[in-house]
């Protein structure tokens, strides 16, 4: 079960952000509290992403104003924040992140701030990187399991009433209903997966970002990268993908939204596979894109899947 937990500044950003609270502070008065510098409206929940943010938005109902740190389409693995990600979650009531060592550059922001901060992953059965240098290490993606992120929309609604004791039953009631659209699109999810032929069932995508997915659809993953960083895929991962998919007769493979296809696109024109599409993990769309809630990120990359492993969308 998470606790809220605060941390002191700490250097080495503490004149950072020590300047960026001073500014703040003139503006809207002593108190860092959201409610307080706000002229009382709703308590502010930050999230370190826009798919933890559509999933808190869920739990929260009207009771909380839910953000993103990040915007849509950012790379959250290697995020730098900037100083007014800093200023405002100094401004905000509770901060939520992932774990998992998925936000890389969290640890150190957290622990800049005197804001209260809650692991929503904390009790999903982990999965552990098997590759590279991250071999041993848990996969961060937990949330790609529609199972798992009902673990996370209870640890939120405890976190939430936590922080705001009168609504606790509505944030519990919100997670239950949710937790009941989660069971819906993991069933469909699995449905539509679980009817790819034999020979058919293998996910090749650019980052390990599957682990989770392929375990509860019973597909075979292979990737290039085990986790998103700055370094360009080497040619030996490169060449490991290659000899896979000729191996296997893989049909199509895949890139995510928020890295550059270019790595893939040498697997394709090596091998006889097409490029099936592109896939949605760290970020969510805009409003009028193809993924604007978590629920249509599911759904969005089993069809994709589905379809291109298929040949349908040839």
């Amino acid at each position: 079960m998470p606790h809220l937990r605060s941390r002191r500044l700490t250097l080495p950003l503490m004149a950072l952000t020590a300047s960026i609270l001073v500014l703040g502070l003139s503006a809207c008065g002593t108190s860092s509290l959201a409610t307080e510098s706000n002229g009382g409206e709703k308590p502010v929940v930050l999230t370190t992403f826009t798919v933890l943010a559509d999933i808190a938005e869920n739990v929260a109902g009207d009771h909380l104003e839910v953000e993103s740190i990040t915007k849509v389409g950012a790379e959250i693995h290697g995020y730098e924040p900037t100083p007014g990600d800093i200023r405002r979650a100094s401004k905000a009531d509770l901060v939520l992140d992932n774990g998992l060592n998925l936000e890389q550059w969290f640890e150190q922001f957290v622990n800049d701030l005197d804001v209260p901060h809650a692991v929503v992953s904390e009790g999903v059965e982990e999965l552990s990187i098997t590759a590279d240098a991250y071999a041993g290490k848990p996969n961060p993606h937990a949330w790609m399991s529609p199972l798992n992120v009902q673990i996370y929309a209870q640890n939120m609604a405890r976190a939430f009433g936590e922080l705001d004791p009168d609504h606790a039953d509505d944030y519990s009631d919100r997670a239950e209903a949710y937790n009941g659209q989660l069971q819906e699109v993991q069933d469909e999810l699995v449905s539509d997966l679980s009817a790819l032929p034999q020979k058919k069932r293998a996910l090749v995508t650019c980052e390990g970002a599957f682990s989770y997915l392929a375990r509860d659809a019973e597909l075979t993953e292979k990737y290039i990268w085990p986790v998103n960083a700055e370094a360009q895929a080497t040619p030996g991962q490169i060449t490991s993908a290659i000899e896979f998919v000729d191996d296997n007769d893989v049909p199509a493979v895949f890139c995510e939204s928020t890295v550059s296809p270019a790595p893939m696109d040498r697997v394709v024109e090596a091998t006889d596979a097409d490029f099936g599409g592109t896939l949605y993990v760290d970020s969510l769309s805009e409003a009028d894109g193809p993924v604007p809630t978590y629920l249509d990120l599911i759904r969005h990359d089993a069809s994709v899947i589905t379809e291109a492993l298929t040949g349908e969308n040839s």
